[in-house]
């Protein structure tokens, strides 16, 4: 009886797929000459299902393509400055964000972070975590976030 019911239900699930059709992926790699060049083999961000995924930032000058290791307050400032341009190169904004993910190598940090962080998000703020982590290369914060793609 059981073996039964599990051989029917089986054959609805699979009936049900018949009827579907399966799309391709809509996965897009963002790049631009105007982005940091990565430090890995990584995107700097991926569009998918409405949404673009921006890879944690470093304090590159994508001018120079050398990091500019210094306070907290101008590390911050030129990563939110580098996210700014890969999410309009993704259609999207700061505006749009809905999740932003904060590394700090010193939580000591945290409230110059967030002067910084304050010219960028200006109320409706997104969901955020921020932890303390072990950052390479000596620099003092990592950043990376979700957005909504415009329409």
């Amino acid at each position: 009886m059981k073996t039964n019911f599990l051989w029917l239900a089986a054959g609805v699930f699979l009936a049900a797929l018949a009827g579907q059709t399966i799309s391709k992926p809509d996965k897009r790699v963002v790049a631009s000459a105007e982005f940091p060049k990565p430090l890995g083999p990584y995107s700097h961000a991926v569009t998918s299902g409405g949404f673009v995924f921006v890879a944690g930032q470093a304090p590159i000058n994508p001018k120079t393509q050398k990091m500019e290791l210094g306070d907290i307050r101008s590390e911050t400032r030129l990563e939110l400055a580098n996210i700014s341009t890969i999410l309009r190169a993704a259609n999207s904004s700061i505006e749009n964000v809905v999740k932003v993910s904060i590394h700090l190598a010193d939580l000591n940090d945290f409230d110059a972070m967030n002067e910084v962080y304050r010219e960028f998000f200006k109320g409706d703020y997104p969901a955020r975590t921020t932890v303390q982590a072990v950052l390479r290369t000596g620099r003092k914060i990592e950043i990376d976030c979700i957005a909504r793609v415009k329409d």
